[in-house]
Parts: C-alpha cells; structure tokens; sequence
C-alpha cells in the first residue's frame, strides 16, 4: 500500500493537500496477470518496448484507478468501487499525479513498484526485465 500526499488546487480554487491511498491485492494482480492473453506483465512489457505512449498512458490510468481506494480506521478493508474510483478521476489531484508521472517516470516506476504487495514487489527487484521495472532503467 501506498499513501500518496498530494497538494492541488480544487475548483473552488482552494489549494487543497490531502493523503491519498492506492493498493494492489495479490488477487488483483493475479486477476490482471491471467485477464490477459500472454499476460499482463508481459503486456505492458511490450507497449513500453514499443514506446506506444497513448497505450502507456491507458496502462497508467488504469493502474491508478485499479489501486486506488479507502482504507478503513481498523486497517481490515481497502475499500474500492468503480464510483470511489471516479470520484478520484474527476479532482485535480489525480490530474497532478498524471502530470507528476509524465514529467517523472521514475516516480511513476516508484509508485507501481510500492503499489503491488511488498513480497510480489521483492521478487520483481531480483528480475531486471520486470515491466514495473523497465521504465526506471531508461
């Protein structure tokens, strides 16, 4: 899990910071992996291979709004919903976190690799070729 602190400015042109937190489930990465034929690894190995930046993009948002969710006082649940997903897409902070990727790829590598559970992300760093890793070698 990731908790990401982001400073934005709302439509009532009140400059806003909040805490925001994003996760990734061993289910849902194994529900990724095998939703796609080949692989989603390998996938997303090949759209960053091929520098296919509007296919990059979509990888991106996607991940985003896949991770992002609301964790209970207890820390027992990671709440997410297509509708907390959208209500995320719709403020200026998720377009901040889109521009902060494009203007920082290896912020955006940094947040996929602390987004997935720590022992998926272990084995990733002993795999060079690991898509999570590809972009912060560039």
């Amino acid at each position: 899990m990731i908790k990401k602190t982001i400073t934005y400015t709302d439509y009532n042109g009140f400059k806003r910071t909040e805490d925001f937190f994003f996760n990734l489930s061993k289910a849902e990465l194994i529900d990724m992996e095998f939703g796609v034929y080949g692989g989603y690894s390998e996938a997303i190995k090949k759209i960053v291979d091929s520098n296919d930046t509007p296919s990059i993009m979509k990888c991106f948002k996607e991940i985003i709004l896949k991770a992002y969710g609301k964790k209970t006082d207890d820390g027992r649940r990671f709440i997410k919903s297509e509708e907390l997903s959208k209500e995320f897409e719709q403020t200026e902070a998720y377009s901040e976190m889109i521009v902060d990727f494009i203007q920082h790829p290896e912020v955006a590598a940094e947040f996929i690799r602390k987004v997935m559970p720590s022992d998926i992300a272990e084995e990733a760093m002993k795999n060079p070729n690991h898509p999570a890793l590809k972009e912060s070698q560039n």
